[in-house]
């Protein structure tokens, strides 16, 4: 999978997508992260990347010919394809579909990002491109223009769109065939959901976990792992986990 991240802060992504699981997934060239700074695409000398708003309010809103240049750009590189060519058939899903791009617009006004939608982006594409915004927003020629998909994390507003693309790259980076073990995807309450046609999810996420050491002590009061953890039986330890995600 290609992320290509178009943004005016490429270094905040460094350490992260260096560190732990997605680290180890570029460096087995599983996925490839290339960001792009929006303002080598800009035309004038300041490098201004953003103006104020036409109709007047507050704030500034990032301007759509660099983010249209910077896109185009993308596009007209061929990416090496990362090593991609295992199905995803072990894990219950049905192959990927012909490579496909697809072009992410971060904003409070899109879609909701779910489980269900990370899976159909590692499943269907090859590469995202994704625009990070700021400001008061993305012009809208951009969405037009492009045909981009707007995407929301949440019902909230956040200050840039830095922190959903990583956010993306973490949920669909885990779910591409050999990035984790798929033991580990199986014991989520998201899984069987996902399998399902209906895609119905509950509303915890996942039952409780626990670690040693059996007891913790805390201001006086013990804090035990419940028994049936610690029974061994394993059709009861099934049962129970299955009554703490319904």
């Amino acid at each position: 999978m290609q992320f290509d991240i178009i943004t005016i802060f490429p270094k905040v992504f460094e350490e992260y997508f260096n560190t732990s699981i997605i680290g180890r997934a570029q460096k087995k060239k599983l996925v490839s992260i290339k960001t792009h700074d929006l303002r080598k695409f800009t035309a004038d000398k300041h490098k201004n990347v953003d103006d104020k708003p036409y109709g007047g309010g507050a704030g500034m809103v990032l301007m759509a010919e660099p983010i249209i240049k910077s896109i185009d750009k993308i596009k007209s590189k061929k990416h090496p394809l990362t090593a991609l060519s295992s199905s995803l058939s072990d894990l219950g899903i049905k192959g990927r579909a012909s490579k496909k791009t697809k072009t992410i617009i971060f904003s409070a006004k899109g879609k909701q990002f779910t489980q269900k939608m990370a899976l159909n982006y590692a499943k269907n594409y090859d590469q995202l491109i994704m625009v990070t915004g700021r400001y008061e927003g993305i012009d809208e020629r951009v969405k037009t223009i492009t045909k981009a998909e707007e995407v929301s994390i949440g019902p909230y507003v956040l200050t840039d769109g830095e922190l959903p693309a990583m956010i993306l790259v973490s949920a669909i980076t885990r779910l591409l065939p050999n990035v984790i073990n798929f033991a580990s995807l199986q014991e989520e309450s998201f899984w069987n959901n996902l399998l399902d046609s209906e895609n119905k999810q509950s509303g915890v996420l996942e039952y409780p976990h626990y670690t040693r050491p059996e007891v913790i002590k805390y201001k006086g009061k013990n804090y035990r792992v419940p028994k049936i953890l610690l029974s061994g039986h394993h059709a009861a330890i099934k049962k129970w986990r299955a009554t703490k995600t319904t």
